[in-house]
């Protein structure tokens, strides 16, 4: 599969009903059918209006999507104003009107503004107009769907609340109806966040899954009294430790949701919870498509609605793997989504005691991690080390016992071990989006050192 594959519509009013939930029935021919179609309207649209993609595809414009170029973020801002199919739009215009968003009405009047943190190195900057906003929301509103919320729920959002944001921009709506919504950062003191939630009760949370976890220890320890149907993980690798908390605090089934800012959602569980329903490609390093059960180093993400700024074949540096099972007890037609690690830059590097580098994945630290009694944690690299950051970290936890196996972990990778220190802080960092990543990395690599390959 090629393409985004999920059937998106011209328009979608806050008074209308999901108009395209009918599409969940379709077998795979109509499906890719609808897909050839899509497909060819967008690359007709970009080699007509961009002149970044006249040039990018040349002499490749009647070839087969997986023959084309990859577009990296790198190359989508250095040629922004180029790749964009409105001469009218300029990136630094968009850029100075990002720094005060608020009171200013649309981009030049049509257009919405979406910006990521830069947390993978670089901000991205995405354009959606009208029509394709109402298309980015079908697809939040899709996922609710899939879990059964009903109209009359109570959401509450927990994530970032800048502007530029896209939790921040996108209505929570079921059934084409607007849901009574509370929107919180995810980086205001825990306090805040347990005394505005117990004054709201919502029905339906959704959240980054680190800060779903200290909530969910909340509830645990009785401070936070709420009693949500309906819980939804994105935006953040959700670990099976986590996913296991949360929903024992709240006694009811997560849906794990992924999504990207510059298309929506992506794949969201539906209630049969056999996995992620997928709507896109998975790749290897060198851009091959890798088989169920595999993890890919990438996704390649080709946005169907998009004219505004069109996104063939575009670089997410996610780590996601197909699903071995070929359908879903629910009947939709999409292919499934097994599990997300995170993105590339969350891979660590390690000298390799066999010379060169070896990769160490995030799930290694993973098995280690969801088995110590604390509340948070975080994996920092370091020149000099491996810094562990441990929030609410019980009295019984042994630091010798955890440094020793860690050590043995990543021994079992083949890496040369680099100097473990234990940090116990009241909570982990958080990054301007409020996201608290599980893996960061401060180290240099070298560029002479040759890569061992990942090893599970």
């Amino acid at each position: 599969m090629s393409t985004n594959a999920l059937p998106h519509v011209h328009s979608l009013q806050a008074n209308d009903p999901d108009p395209f939930l009918q599409h969940d029935r379709w077998t795979r021919k109509p499906l890719e059918e609808y897909q050839a179609r899509a497909l060819h309207a967008c690359r007709e649209y970009a080699y007509a209006h961009s002149p970044f993609y006249q040039r990018f595809h040349r002499g490749l414009m009647d070839r087969p999507l997986h023959e084309l170029p990859v577009l990296t973020k790198a190359m989508l801002m250095e040629y922004f104003d180029d790749l964009v199919t409105d001469r009218s739009i300029h990136l630094d215009e968009v850029r100075q009107y990002l720094t005060h968003p608020a009171g200013q009405g649309r981009f030049l009047n049509r257009y919405r503004v979406m910006a990521t943190s830069g947390s993978t190195g670089q901000p991205g900057v995405f354009l959606a107009s009208q029509a394709e906003g109402a298309h980015l929301a079908a697809g939040f509103a899709r996922f609710p769907a899939w879990a059964d919320v009903t109209p009359d729920s109570k959401a509450a959002i927990i994530a970032s609340t800048a502007s530029g944001h896209m939790s921040s921009q996108i209505p929570a709506m079921v059934q084409g109806q607007m849901l009574p919504r509370l929107q919180l950062s995810a980086s205001d003191p825990v306090e805040t966040l347990v005394q505005q939630l117990n004054a709201w009760q919502p029905d339906m949370m959704a959240g980054y899954a680190s800060i779903m976890r200290v909530l969910a220890e909340e509830q645990r320890q009785g401070r936070l009294r709420i009693t949500p149907r309906f819980i939804f993980s994105a935006s953040e690798t959700l670990t099976q430790d986590t996913r296991r908390r949360i929903e024992q605090a709240w006694h009811t089934r997560l849906f794990n949701i992924y999504a990207a800012t510059g298309s929506g959602v992506l794949a969201a569980e539906c209630t049969a919870h056999r996995g992620l329903h997928l709507f896109e490609d998975v790749v290897d390093a060198h851009n091959r498509p890798v088989p169920p059960g595999v993890y890919g180093e990438k996704v390649l993400l080709t946005v169907l609605f998009i004219r505004t700024q069109p996104l063939i074949r575009y670089e997410v540096s996610d780590r996601v793997s197909r699903a071995r099972v070929s359908s879903c007890s629910c009947g939709r037609p999409f292919a499934l989504l097994e599990g997300i690690e995170g993105r590339a830059p969350e891979v660590l590097h390690f000298p390799a005691r066999q010379g060169g580098e070896v990769a160490v994945i995030p799930h290694v630290f993973h098995r280690v991690m969801d088995t110590v009694p604390v509340s948070g944690w975080q994996v920092v690299q370091e020149q000099d080390g491996l810094q562990m950051l441990l929030s609410g970290a019980s009295e019984s936890l042994h630091e010798a016992t955890l440094v020793d196996a860690l050590y043995q972990a990543l021994a079992a990778q083949g890496a040369i071990v680099p100097p473990l220190h234990i940090q116990r802080v009241a909570a982990i960092p958080r990054n301007a989006s409020g996201k608290a990543p599980l893996i960061v990395s401060h180290r240099q690599r070298s560029t002479s050192s040759s890569s061992a390959g990942s090893r599970t």
